[in-house]
């Protein structure tokens, strides 16, 4: 196997856990590891009509391409730029009469990036597409079902006139795919819209408490330091959300991706002991809590149907009676009791009940302090959002330093130039300048706040999407 040079890291094998990459100097938070491009990237299915092709931006206005009808663009800029990518999709799409799946796409144009480059290194990649891990040898019966028919599918979508590839082959690079596929998001990083291969990003390995992020910020993925890292130090990045008990944090892993988890904070349970919290005075029995525990995951499914249906006020009813029960049982950094928080504050901020909204957001936000490591970009995200609810509900302090807070994670985790962090400071400075006038004088800042408010509502919160933020890996669930 050949490994590419890099600046800044290199590969070694790691123990117990196969190829990993390691910092070749020292690094501080907020650092730029590396940058890399998508080997190949697809929008998905739901989406190929909303966001362009090329530069995965989300716009109201797109151009197609005039050949297959299917692909999308912001402009002819994003047009040309794609038509290297696109050429033989183009063809492929109109031979074949209809659109495959974003599986299939990405499979393809992985393959005709191959049958142009061959199948070694290509620039600035560390590894070669041919030895990225496929676990295909993993697959249960479910997975190898699924596999086939997207091999057959493949096989009839694939132009005769271009290389053809053995079926091993074939498996081998969807099994890439699902392994390996790393989900892009929009400009905003609010949406997650396609999903792409990045075999640099491939090599990197998962601990639960990383010492790195990754960003996707105009075309090209980041990875970032989120605290010093020394010299040798092995780079990892987290798979999955940390906000979950070990075990059930090491069952995801070997789902989605077939390992074992050995990392400290699985190995000692660490914080374990924090998203299982119970009230400490007085202390409720094992019964009482087993109860709670059974009827808090009774009351999420009832509020995924609810949400589901788009009944956002039967939500805040149930969640509210949900809260009231937990509250005798649970401690404030409960799994249960902030997931019923995180949901009732974005509803009731959606619904425009800021006031109510925001003591749940900063209940919540205080939870997560204690939990999540302190440049977590989820965090960041939360924070973030609870800020501009306390902001809307006219807690200025409270509003204020939240998005000073968030400001500050986020410019570790996604960096000055993203459109959220730029985004984020122009709050800073406004609730700044409202914070200072609230100082002067409290009763003009509450008649000027009243006179803004009645002349343009504040900008809404978006609706409450039944879908999780967007996961950084691309798995089926």
């Amino acid at each position: 196997m050949t490994i590419g040079r890099m600046e800044n890291v290199e590969v070694f094998t790691s123990e117990g856990k196969g190829r990993g990459l390691k910092a070749t100097k020292e690094f501080w938070a907020a650092d730029v590891i590396f940058a890399e491009r998508a080997y190949s990237a697809v929008v998905f299915d739901s989406l190929v009509n909303f966001v362009c092709h090329t530069c995965f931006k989300r716009q109201e206005k797109l151009h197609r391409c005039g050949q297959c009808k299917f692909a999308h663009y912001c402009d002819r800029t994003c047009q040309k730029d794609a038509w290297l990518n696109h050429k033989n999709e183009c063809s492929a799409i109109k031979r074949y009469g209809k659109v495959p799946n974003e599986n299939i796409r990405l499979a393809a144009r992985i393959m005709w990036r191959v049958e142009r480059e061959g199948t070694g290194l290509t620039e600035g990649c560390l590894v070669a597409v041919d030895d990225l891990q496929n676990h295909v040898e993993h697959f249960g019966e479910e997975e190898q079902k699924e596999l086939r028919v997207d091999v057959d599918t493949f096989l009839q979508y694939w132009p005769p006139q271009s290389q053809q590839f053995s079926m091993q082959y074939i498996s081998h690079i969807f099994g890439v795919i699902n392994c390996n596929g790393f989900t892009l998001s929009d400009q905003r990083g609010l949406q997650a819209v396609g999903v792409g291969i990045f075999p640099n990003l491939g090599l990197v390995n998962h601990d639960c408490w990383p010492n790195c992020t990754v960003i996707f910020n105009n075309g090209k993925i980041e990875l970032r330091a989120l605290g010093k890292i020394s010299e040798g130090e092995e780079l990892t990045v987290s798979y999955i959300d940390f906000l979950n008990v070990s075990e059930e944090r090491k069952k995801q892993l070997k789902k989605q991706y077939y390992f074992d988890c050995t990392c400290e904070h699985c190995q000692k349970k660490l914080k374990d002991d924090l998203f299982l919290g119970v009230k400490a005075d007085p202390k409720p029995s094992q019964e009482a809590v087993k109860e709670m525990i059974q009827f808090s995951k009774d009351t999420l499914e009832k509020i995924d149907k609810a949400r589901s249906e788009g009944l956002y006020h039967e939500v805040v009813k149930i969640c509210r009676e949900c809260l009231q029960k937990q509250e005798s049982v649970f401690a404030d950094t409960n799994l249960y009791m902030l997931r019923i928080l995180s949901t009732v504050s974005e509803v009731l901020s959606y619904l425009q009940a800021f006031e109510e909204a925001s003591d749940y957001a900063r209940r919540m936000v205080d939870g997560y302090m204690k939990l999540y490591h302190p440049n977590n970009a989820q965090l960041g995200m939360a924070v973030m959002r609870a800020g501009l609810t306390n902001w809307h509900a006219g807690n200025i302090e409270v509003g204020h330093g939240m998005i000073c807070k968030a400001y500050a994670i986020l410019l570790v985790t996604h960096g000055p130039s993203h459109p959220i962090t730029k985004d984020l400071e122009a709050m800073r400075v406004q609730t700044e300048m409202e914070l200072r006038m609230f100082r002067q004088n409290e009763f003009m800042y509450h008649k000027m706040r009243e006179a803004a408010l009645n002349n343009q509502p504040m900008q809404v919160m978006a609706e409450p999407s039944s879908e999780p933020a967007p996961a950084l890996f691309h798995k089926k669930q």
